[in-house]
């Protein structure tokens, strides 16, 4: 609703009121249109403000409403009647106006916003455009550069940024409602002409042309297949080189195709998706926003590698007091240079002071004696890891939380070195830690829900998407990375290069390619751990039994290429070549050819043509074929947990809206299709085997995601 009053004898004034953010539901419109009527009608009334309750201005549109018949007044007509009245309109923007928030101020007279209040046109994040004559009114506002900006990327911006671009009026330190109001009375009387932003003209730029041809160039480069940012840009275009009226019919030309768009889906979905996984309960029916976790204080980092780093830094600048143990002594001392050096970069990027005072560093893990939790972060071994959980149980007070940052090891084992098992619990950073935004919170069969509720809790509050999975070998996103991966390697040995692969990948909307991927992270690193298994044979074998192991097929490429010394980026060679070691631009290198053509020599392997659509539907297949089983094992609570983790962990393209959900989108019977046409070329490879909740699915009439969890209900749950 929008409660309207008069205040100071004449400023009307309008409340939005629609809790949390005071979304534009149609209750909202209809009581903006009344209050303006009751305001321009009312003879008293010299001036009108609105602002929004709470501290917050306004939201945007309410995006339950997507996809539904919107009742109520449509918002460019109710915005253009603002624009039009004959009474100065002031926005009083507190908190934050995004979206249709922040079109609704485009079309007041005025705007003053709160210093810590914060704007911008998120609509690209989900599909969109800001169809609400906001591609058309920021530009005219701001110029055509920052707008572009603005709106391309959907970035919020600061008070203070908004006052310098022009986009509002005036900043408030104190009561903006109070300021707002007294200068909506201080413009009583003058001219609102040129203050109605919809008869401006676009500020003039020169060779318009050339800076349209070359934003669009570089949209379409880092969009990687996305149509809203391209979309964004042709809007605006429009508002600088066409009239205003004509202008919005581009707007709400280009809006009705992103509208009905399956990107556009696929963004709302991981937006919706978002939500359920923050909200995800336990099997008892207790969800982690309500366990009654005990707060942290003081936390401890064991071992200061790249990830202890980025978890220290992490903990650090969300204000945690850290003490980060190192027992290596070159380690210790790199890591101190290391860490103090991304503290002063964040500190650099967020305007604040580097958190240097949070971390106090030690060679001694008697240091962590009275800490809350600790974050172990040592080599991904599990005797190194064991033996440290034994001296944690001895080292730290009774309730200490005791997590681990393992990626793919049985949190249960660790736990069974403590004294109290039931406060371990995973929680699996990605690199770089403190940039990375994914959480994964792994739950053992014997961690409590007030653990598992800690660690979510503090995930939340060092910014992170967190998500709760069961305890498996690789969880959830390396254990559905492993077949992907594979079906990688055995394309090679088919007859496709770590070119054609990485492009169809790329092409598709990931950022780096399977080849590109292992070269930045090293090949050595999963080779060490394939030693440590017993899984690498010198030489990589010879005959069928370096391909096929306890019936299974496997490829040694990954270890031939290490033992060749080629380990990536930081040597300057490996499926790529580069110009000196820790370079990133990746070259084709004509030896990994000739190295792939002997390969299959010496193996019998017959070269054949592979397409781009081959390389897609058996590497993103069988991950997504892995998802399921993951769902069949109940080690994510639904489909939404493994896309939001692939989303925000693996670089899945948000505008593809996760695996399961790509999946969903292609056809449940056309995935199943493809894989049994796999499975059968390749009988060795079980991971192209149709897993049963698929068929399950399939069987019942391929309902849409958001129906999956009826066909999982009885299947049994790890967590």
């Amino acid at each position: 609703m929008a409660q309207y009053s008069l205040v100071s004898g004449s400023v009307g004034l309008i409340t939005l009121k629609n809790p949390p953010v005071n979304a534009l539901g149609a209750v909202v419109r209809h009581g903006i249109v009344d209050s303006v009527e009751k305001a321009l009608s009312d003879p008293k009334v010299k001036s009108v403000v609105i602002c929004g309750q709470n501290g917050m201005f306004c939201g945007g549109a309410d995006i339950k409403e997507f996809g539904t018949d919107m009742k109520g007044p449509p918002l460019i007509p109710m915005f253009h009647s603002l624009e039009a009245a004959n009474k100065p309109v002031v926005a009083a923007i507190e908190g934050g106006a995004f979206g249709g928030g922040l079109e609704l101020a485009l079309g007041c007279h005025y705007r003053i916003a709160h210093s810590k209040a914060k704007v911008g046109l998120p609509e690209v994040t989900l599909g969109l455009l800001p169809a609400a004559a906001g591609s058309q009114r920021l530009p005219r506002l701001i110029g055509v550069p920052a707008a572009l900006n603005l709106i391309t990327t959907g970035r919020h911006i600061t008070a203070a940024e908004a006052l310098q671009l022009g986009l509002v009026d005036q900043v408030a330190d104190h009561n903006t409602v109070d300021t707002a109001v007294k200068f909506a009375q201080s413009v009583v009387g003058k001219s609102l002409d040129s203050r109605r932003i919809s008869n401006f003209q676009c500020p003039p730029v020169p060779n318009v042309d050339v800076l349209f041809e070359e934003v669009m160039q570089k949209i379409r480069q880092t969009s990687r297949g996305a149509i809203a940012p391209i979309a964004c840009v042709q809007a605006v275009r429009a508002a600088a080189t066409l009239p205003y009226k004509d202008g919005l019919q581009k707007e709400k030309e280009l809006m009705a195709t992103l509208f009905t768009s399956g990107q556009a889906r696929s963004l709302q979905y991981c937006f919706f998706a978002q939500r359920v996984v923050s909200r995800w309960s336990m099997p008892n029916g207790a969800s982690w926003d309500t366990s009654k976790g005990r707060p942290i204080h003081k936390a401890a980092v064991i071992g200061l590698g790249t990830m202890g780093r980025g978890i220290a830094v992490a903990l650090a600048q969300t204000g945690f007091s850290v003490v980060a143990v190192e027992t290596q002594e070159k380690q210790f001392m790199d890591a101190k240079k290391a860490v103090a050096g991304m503290l002063e970069r964040g500190a650099k990027r967020s305007g604040k002071v580097a958190a240097h005072d949070k971390i106090i560093y030690s060679q001694n893990l008697q240091a962590i004696a009275d800490v809350d939790l600790v974050i172990e972060a040592v080599f991904e071994d599990m005797a190194l890891k064991k033996r440290v959980f034994r001296q944690l149980s001895d080292v730290c007070k009774p309730g200490t939380f005791l997590c681990t940052n393992t990626s793919t090891l049985d949190i249960d084992q660790m736990a069974a070195e403590t004294r109290q098992p039931e406060l371990v619990v995973g929680m699996h950073f990605f690199a770089p830690a403190h940039v990375m935004k994914l959480l994964e919170v792994v739950y053992g069969p014997r961690s409590s829900p007030e653990a598992v509720a800690v660690a979510m809790q503090l995930g939340k509050k060092m910014g992170k998407v967190s998500v709760a999975v069961g305890n498996c070998r690789g969880f959830v996103g390396n254990r559905m990375l492993k077949p992907y991966r594979d079906q990688a390697y055995f394309l090679l040995e088919e007859g496709a290069t770590p070119e054609l692969i990485d492009q169809a990948l790329e092409e598709f909307g990931f950022a780096m390619g399977a080849f590109k991927v292992y070269d930045l992270s090293g090949l050595d690193v999963g080779w060490k751990v394939r030693k440590e298994e017993g899984l690498v044979l010198p030489g990589g074998g010879s005959g069928k039994s370096a391909r096929i192991r306890q019936g299974v097929r496997y490829s040694p490429l990954g270890d031939l290429m290490c033992e060749e010394g080629r380990f990536g980026q930081k040597t300057g060679r490996g499926w790529y070549q580069y110009d000196k070691p820790g370079s990133r631009d990746a070259k084709p290198d004509p030896w990994v050819h000739r190295f792939l053509e002997d390969y299959r020599a010496r193996h019998g392997l017959v070269a054949r043509r592979i397409s781009n659509q081959e390389v897609l539907e058996r590497c993103l297949y069988a991950m997504i074929n892995e998802g399921f089983r993951i769902l069949e094992d109940g080690i994510a609570a639904g489909p939404e947990d493994i896309d939001i983790i692939y989303v925000f962990g693996y670089g899945w393209p948000r505008h593809r809206g996760g695996p399961m959900f790509y999946a969903n989108m292609v056809g449940l019977p056309i995935v199943l299709e493809r894989l049994e046409h796999f499975a059968q070329a390749n009988p060795d490879v079980p991971t192209l085997q149709p897993c049963n909740l698929l068929r399950k699915l399939v069987a019942s009439g391929s309902p849409p995601i958001s129906k999956w969890r009826e066909a999982m209900k009885n299947v049994h749950s790890q967590l």
